[in-house]
């Protein structure tokens, strides 16, 4: 009977591949920015949009698109993971109308699974991005500003048994795996995010040995993100590592390929150390145009570092134009992947971070966000293009939200980043986009006078550094404990559905991949799912398949 339905369920799968959807993703956000308006593209509106029919027939279209997507029921031979550092729901939706009209879609949201995580740590109500990087790449929810070592442990700890509290997870597990693997970050490569794929330290500023020396700890027992990235278990196997944060690479007393000086204090310089550690076949970049000019076919192992602290800003790269200098999220993910799909017999798995979405944020700097959130989607678009949906799962998600609101009733075609209304109660305009807390405080209200506003359109909305309005006074605006959406394309795509802890999205992602502890027989065994429950795989797939047949009869 096994065999039989071993039979069946292959055959199934076959069909189901065959049918899976293959979205043309939209290409409009691309274009360059209209400066008609307030620095954006001019909002469209159909015309058609005024009659009734309009709309039901839109429904049907998207009613019918569902009934034909259908799941690929197959191992992922290659994942890649991108996370939209703080990208919030609101910030999404704004990014819409940043980049055309309220009926744009991002390049991810046209996937066609969508679920929500819970983002609080372990001891606090709202994340960080070290508490929870720990948890959506290894699987655990822990303490507030720590990666990947367990909550028992108290942040800032250096008196622990690292064998018995120490982890890491995908990262890891694509090795173990034999997979090719990556990570990608236009923030320093040992921030918080990134440092989850590879690291795991009880505070997520000690990036470099300085700051563990600094707070009476011994580095050479606990040592820094930096020095785990380049001699770590996972670090010293990664095959491409770009992103900013040279200083913490280089010596206090040496100066690094910008001529700016380094931070480490133990006069190592990590970056020399790496290219010990790789004498064949890896080179070290630290501009576009060396990332550019990289040797695939002869490279196994890159190392590029664009900036001493983070990168610059896409904005900030334009008006600057630094463009054949910088590198954008784009280049680096294009490069990253023509880097890890040469072989094409062995699988990869690449981790990306869109990390200026959320530093703009804490600025109060919405336009920064938005142009920021365009790109991550610019990078993933790429990313699906190029890649098959029959063997590349793609997951999309956020580490937490911002305190960012998208509010009024502006009118269709209003500028986002401008006017939303004018309050009732003093006459004085409010924008589109504002914030609960944040620097935005000290431009909203008077000085001396907290009750009085201060008139927002004397402000220029039109230039990136303007900081939007706020209710509270912070030194920076703070994260949102809001839960974020989790969107995924390609293989077993289809299980990320509902809502859940956050810490069950590297569970997902290794079960599609066969990675960790679902490796052998797809986890059969200890008790996790796997070839056992083929007969309920087949029940299904005869489902789908049935309904797909069955479109074919309706008439629309």
């Amino acid at each position: 009977m096994k065999a039989v339905i071993t039979v069946v369920t292959a055959l199934l799968v076959a069909v189901a591949a065959t049918n899976e959807v293959h979205r043309s993703y939209d290409n409009d956000h691309q274009h360059q920015r209209s400066s008609s308006i307030n620095g954006r593209q001019a909002a469209t509106i159909d015309p058609a949009e005024a009659t009734s029919d309009f709309w039901r027939q839109k429904a049907q279209e998207t009613l019918k698109a569902k009934l034909q997507e259908a799941p690929v029921i197959a191992k992922a031979k290659n994942v890649i993971y991108f996370i939209g550092d703080g990208m919030s729901a609101q910030t999404i939706a704004a990014t819409r109308m940043y980049l055309g009209n309220e009926n744009k879609m991002l390049s991810f949201e046209q996937f066609p699974y969508l679920a929500t995580a819970k983002t609080y740590c372990v001891n606090r109500q709202v994340a960080d991005s070290a508490c929870t990087a720990t948890a959506y790449l290894s699987g655990v929810k822990t303490n507030y500003g720590m990666i990947n070592v367990g909550p028992h442990v108290p942040r800032y700890s250096c008196t622990y048994n690292r064998t018995e509290s120490e982890f890491l997870g995908l990262l890891k597990w694509a090795q173990e795996a034999d997979m090719a693997t990556g990570v990608v970050t236009n923030a320093r490569i040992t921030h918080a995010t990134p440092a989850g794929a590879y690291a795991s330290i009880t505070n997520r500023d000690w990036e470099d040995d300085s700051y563990v020396t600094n707070a009476g700890c011994d580095a050479t027992k606990y040592p820094d993100v930096a020095h785990q990235l380049v001699h770590g278990e996972v670090g010293k196997r990664l095959n491409v590592i770009l992103g900013g944060g040279r200083r913490h690479f280089v010596p206090s007393t040496q100066m690094d390929d910008e001529n700016v000086a380094g931070s480490r204090a133990d006069g190592r310089n990590l970056i020399n150390e790496w290219k010990e550690a790789h004498p064949n076949n890896a080179t070290y970049v630290w501009n576009k145009s060396g990332l550019q000019s990289i040797d695939v076919t002869n490279i196994e192992n890159v190392l590029g570092l664009f900036d001493s602290s983070h990168s610059l800003y896409n904005l900030e790269i334009d008006d600057q134009q630094l463009g054949a200098v910088k590198p954008k999220l784009t280049d680096m993910v294009d490069a990253a992947l023509k880097m890890l799909t040469k072989d094409k017999d062995k699988g990869y798995f690449l981790f990306v971070e869109g990390a200026k979405i959320d530093m703009a944020h804490h600025d109060s700097r919405p336009r920064l966000a938005l142009e920021e959130t365009a790109e991550f989607s610019r990078a993933i678009e790429l990313a699906r293009n190029i890649t098959a949906l029959d063997d590349t799962l793609i997951v999309v998600s956020s580490d937490h939200g911002h305190t960012m609101t998208y509010n009024g009733y502006p009118k269709r075609g209003s500028d986002i980043l401008g006017i939303g209304g004018y309050s009732d109660e003093d006459g004085l305009p409010y924008t589109t986009l504002s914030y609960a807390n944040g620097e935005g405080y000290y431009l909203t209200y008077k000085e001396g006078n907290p009750a009085e506003r201060v008139d927002f359109s004397q402000y220029d909305l039109t230039d990136h550094q303007t900081l939007y309005m706020a209710t509270v006074p912070l030194n920076a605006e703070s994260h949102g404990g809001e839960d974020v959406a989790v969107f995924a394309s390609g293989p077993m795509a289809h299980i990320f559905r509902g809502n859940m802890e956050q810490n069950v999205l590297p569970n997902l992602i290794s079960y599609a991949a066969k990675i960790g502890k679902y490796k052998e027989n797809g986890g059969d065994g200890d008790g996790q799912p796997g070839s056992g429950s083929s007969l309920a795989l087949c029940i299904q797939l005869m489902v789908v398949c049935g309904v797909t047949a069955l479109l074919g009869q309706l008439k629309w």
